[in-house]
C-alpha cells in the first residue's frame, strides 16, 4: 500500500467534518454542473476524473468570459462614448 493511500485510509472523512455519504452527494451535484458529464448518466466517473473535468470546465468559462469582455471592449470602442449603448456596455464591463 502506498504512503499516500495509507495516510488517506487511516483518517476517516468524518475527521474533516464530512461523511463519505456527504462527499458522495457533493460529487454527484458537481457532476450535474459539468455539461460534458451531465449528459453521460450511465457511466460512473471517478472523483479524480470529475475534479479534472471541473477544472477544465472552469478554465473554459474563464476563456469565454475573457473573449466576451474583449468583444464588449471592441464594441465600446466603435460606439459613440456618450450614447446610451456605450453606457450599457460600460456597465457590463464593470
Amino acid at each position: 500500500m502506498s504512503t499516500r493511500r495509507a495516510s488517506r485510509s487511516s483518517q476517516p472523512s468524518s475527521v474533516a467534518g464530512m461523511s463519505d455519504e456527504q462527499i458522495s452527494d457533493l460529487l454527484s451535484k458537481l457532476r450535474q454542473l459539468i455539461p460534458q458529464l451531465r449528459t453521460n448518466h450511465t457511466d460512473k466517473v471517478s472523483a479524480s476524473k470529475l475534479l479534472q473535468e471541473t477544472c477544465n470546465y472552469i478554465r473554459s468559462l474563464h476563456r469565454e468570459v475573457d473573449d466576451l469582455s474583449d468583444q464588449l471592449s471592441q464594441l465600446l470602442a466603435s460606439t459613440d462614448r456618450d450614447s446610451d449603448q456605450a453606457a450599457i456596455i460600460r456597465s457590463l464591463l464593470l
